[in-house]
């Protein structure tokens, strides 16, 4: 574990770590934002994960969430969205390979060595998390874009681990749009079955803990009618009973001015169910 940035702010103190993955084989950033709580007592954690192209710099520079965080005594960890590195497998497009991990565990060829997303943030990440800094096993997750996808999909597949969940413009059916068709198609293979695993519109049916789903969803965002489709995700609590507060915003896009306009009531929301 190296500390490469600190940065004082809101009292508290902007992070940012690297280390040897085990799970990602390659070394790998994360962001971590400590609260002024945090030097006094242990505090719980909301993990971010960002979308398409991010990295752990995009959420601590423009969603202005350290504000929010150290009001509520919350400690921010915000992981890479992939593995990097020389000997890491990669694609010239932008939405696939270095950049564009999907929080999976890649199953198939050149990309099963070190795209394991999945498990990087649900077990090696926090482990490390809680041996080294002042958190508590209290966790909560969101994210945007795919790291909306990442954050949903976690929270239906592990119950118990998360408090809480929320996401900005997720992809809610990553199997039904091109983004996830392409991304499913290289890491999962072919077999479209293998990849209702990491859809949340398909797993809302079968989630055995029925944490409320907070998400926000802008109206002018671009990626919205093609990429996102958030309708779908509505559809699929209401025919489960699944508890969801899906809101739409109308004039906002897809960037981090619509984050970081709402990113307060998100911190809200986590650092209510995180108490």
């Amino acid at each position: 574990m190296e500390r490469i940035e600190r940065h004082a702010c809101f009292g508290g103190w902007q992070e940012v770590w690297r280390h040897a993955s085990t799970t990602l084989g390659c070394t790998v950033n994360f962001a971590v934002y400590l609260p002024p709580a945090a030097a006094e007592k242990k505090c719980p954690v909301l993990y971010w994960l960002s979308g398409l192209t991010c990295n752990e710099q995009n959420f601590i520079t423009k969603a202005h969430a350290q504000r929010y965080a150290a009001e509520h005594g919350v400690i921010i960890v915000a992981p890479d969205t992939s593995p990097r590195g020389e000997d890491v497998a990669n694609d010239e497009a932008y939405d696939l390979g270095q950049g564009a991990g999907f929080y999976v565990n890649a199953t198939q060829e050149p990309w099963a060595k070190h795209y394991r997303m999945y498990d990087y943030v649900l077990s090696e990440l926090p482990q490390l998390v809680e041996q080294h800094f002042p958190a508590t096993d209290a966790r909560a997750i969101s994210g945007h874009s795919m790291g909306g996808h990442g954050a949903l999909v976690l929270a239906l597949k592990n119950p118990g681990v998360y408090r809480s969940v929320s996401a900005f413009s997720p992809i809610v059916a990553p199997s039904q749009v091109p983004w996830g068709e392409k991304a499913f198609s290289a890491y999962l293979g072919e077999d479209r079955s293998q990849w209702l695993a990491y859809d949340a519109v398909q797993l809302i049916s079968q989630a055995q803990e029925k944490l409320h789903l907070l998400v926000d969803q802008g109206l002018d965002d671009s990626f919205l009618a093609d990429q996102l489709r958030t309708p779908l995700l509505e559809q699929a609590c209401s025919s489960a009973g699944h508890p969801a507060s899906i809101r739409y915003h109308a004039g906002y896009d897809h960037s981090y001015y619509f984050i970081a306009s709402f990113i307060g009531e998100h911190l809200a929301h986590h650092a209510a169910a995180l108490r």
